[in-house]
């Protein structure tokens, strides 16, 4: 099975990815992005756009978790935003053309509360001590821009499952993404300072530097 968690940037798809992975024995994390930013890399840094336009990361992608799941014997958690229907198409639709039994969730929330975790995520706790409030929010310039769009776009019927995350923690959206997915999640004992504590070293293993 292929978990793929949609969402806007910003929307928690990382920290539930990893959550769903600490607490489900033998599932694995194959994230998408990472294809991406290898395709960036063999660019100079003034062609480097929007990767998911190109036809190669969307190839590349496929042929990749198509791999996994046949290789790997646990579940595998793709998190990951596609907002464009042929995108979703050529991605989530290919790997379901090839047999795979893929389950898609998109993570929402209010516009405010994304902003919220933009603006904290990675160093922005430190940024706003150093430089303003809205200092995360600067270096988190280029998901910003794309917010509005990922909203509206991610709310479409074409991209259901959706969950709405506003008021609820990263352990509960992954035991709610695990009960429609039909699987079973070992229980989250972690106190809130080990919860913070895990989390903040997913998010700042995954910052770019590029």
């Amino acid at each position: 099975m292929l978990l793929w968690i949609n969402g806007p940037f910003g929307g928690g798809k990382t920290q539930t990815a990893h959550e769903i992975r600490r607490r489900l024995p033998g599932s694995v994390v194959c994230d998408p992005e990472h294809v991406g930013f290898g395709l960036h890399r063999t660019l100079p840094p003034e062609l480097r756009d929007d990767f998911r336009d190109l036809a190669s990361w969307r190839q590349g992608v496929v042929e990749v978790l198509d791999l996994a799941l046949n290789r790997h014997e646990g579940v595998v958690i793709a998190p990951m935003t596609v907002t464009d229907p042929r995108h979703f198409a050529e991605t989530v639709g290919r790997l379901r053309e090839l047999g795979h039994d893929v389950r898609h969730f998109t993570l929402l929330a209010e516009r405010e509360t994304v902003l919220a975790r933009l603006n904290g995520r990675g160093f922005g706790r430190l940024l706003k001590h150093v430089g303003g409030k809205d200092a995360g929010l600067r270096r988190e310039s280029w998901a910003v821009r794309r917010l509005d769009h990922c909203l509206e776009r991610l709310g479409e019927p074409e991209f259901a499952e959706h969950l709405w995350t506003d008021r609820t923690t990263v352990p509960r959206t992954a035991d709610r993404i695990a009960v429609l997915a039909g699987l079973t999640l070992r229980p989250n004992n972690e106190g809130r300072l080990r919860t913070w504590l895990r989390q903040t070293g997913v998010g700042l293993r995954h910052i770019r530097f590029d």
